[in-house]
């Protein structure tokens, strides 16, 4: 059955994983994200301005 041969019976304790890459990949994602949107409403303005 699946999880019989897990022989570390240490208890999880909350908060002891390293997430620093979770962190910087989540960074990207919201840099990116914001970026992404600002150009879209760039082009928006730019669009709107020059009546496209």
């Amino acid at each position: 059955m699946a999880g019989d041969d897990h022989q570390d019976d240490t208890p999880h304790v909350h908060g002891t994983m390293d997430v620093s890459t979770q962190e910087k990949t989540f960074a990207g994602f919201v840099r990116m994200t914001t970026w992404g949107a600002g150009i879209a409403i760039g082009i928006l303005i730019f669009m709107a301005l020059v009546n496209a």
